[in-house]
């Protein structure tokens, strides 16, 4: 069979894009496992699927790169939102896109009538453990200690559709997130496994940021994973409530602010690498 994409990143946060709208794809789990390889398929964090939908201007399925499917993802949103604006498909300055963690407003800027970057109304911080999941029976998990291999980490637990462990840790390039990071993903308190963010703090208005994503493992970005991080920071006292937080990632940059309703706006950019033609028969056979 063979399927057009677009390969997308968001701040280096790569996938391979498949517009559904024209085209079916039967197995996205196996699919993503193939086409996201990086030395036998075309290389990417896993694939999005750009789908129709009945109640958005589009509906999105992003699957990782172990072929688990993912509930939300804020790099890929943006990217389907410039998919979907510069193809026509909804071309405004105002989309709505369809997630399994609901529907996600998206406003655009453009230049040229060409997409520039985009705005995404991300919803609220979920702090409640059984809404993460995560098994504590307490009614928040901010800055409390979990142990990971033998060693006592404080974590703040927040959900953004994904579920996430904020770590603050005073050097994010001393990590060695290859040994550690299977660890938290995988830590008895998270049923669901779980997206670990290890965040240094620069100012109130700048922090460093690595993360491991379950099911992927470390990438150049994550979504998500900066709005729990920018909310971890404000719940623990290091940032303001309503003030832009730049988020420097091994990708890129994100800039996210959570206000006073909990809700978490987050800005960055979408780039289409390039187009192509992939004979999924041929590919399956080679690996």
């Amino acid at each position: 069979m063979k399927l057009s994409f677009t390969k997308m990143h968001g701040a280096g946060n790569d996938y391979v894009y498949i517009n559904c709208f024209e085209q079916t794809v039967d197995d996205p789990c196996a699919l993503s496992i193939l086409l996201s390889d990086r030395h036998k398929g075309i290389g990417g964090d896993g694939i999005v699927l750009i789908c129709p939908s009945d109640i958005a201007d589009a509906r999105m399925r992003m699957f990782n790169l172990d072929g688990s499917e993912g509930a939300m993802c804020g790099n890929a949103i943006r990217c389907v939102a410039k998919f979907i604006y510069d193809n026509g498909i909804a071309h405004k300055d105002k989309v709505t896109i369809e997630t399994k963690s609901g529907i996600k407003t998206i406003d655009i800027k453009s230049k040229v009538d060409r997409f520039v970057s985009a705005s995404v109304n991300m919803g609220k911080a979920e702090l409640a453990p059984e809404n993460i999941p995560m098994n504590y029976d307490g009614e928040r998990f901010i800055n409390k200690p979990i142990e990971v291999d033998g060693k006592t980490y404080m974590c703040t637990a927040v959900s953004m559709g994904n579920p996430h462990c904020v770590t603050f840790v005073d050097n994010v390039d001393s990590i060695d997130l290859e040994k550690i990071g299977p660890k938290f993903e995988n830590h008895p308190l998270f049923p669901d496994r779980v997206n670990t963010e290890f965040v240094s703090i620069t100012d109130e208005g700048n922090i460093q940021m690595r993360v491991w994503e379950r099911g992927s493992g470390e990438t150049l970005a994550c979504g998500t994973g900066s709005c729990a991080a920018v909310a971890a920071c404000v719940l623990n006292g290091y940032c303001k409530r309503n003030i832009p937080v730049n988020v420097h990632l091994r990708g890129g940059m994100l800039t996210d602010t959570y206000r006073d309703d909990d809700i978490v706006i987050m800005e960055g950019p979408a780039v289409k690498v390039f187009e192509g033609i992939i004979d999924t028969d041929e590919i399956e056979e080679i690996i």
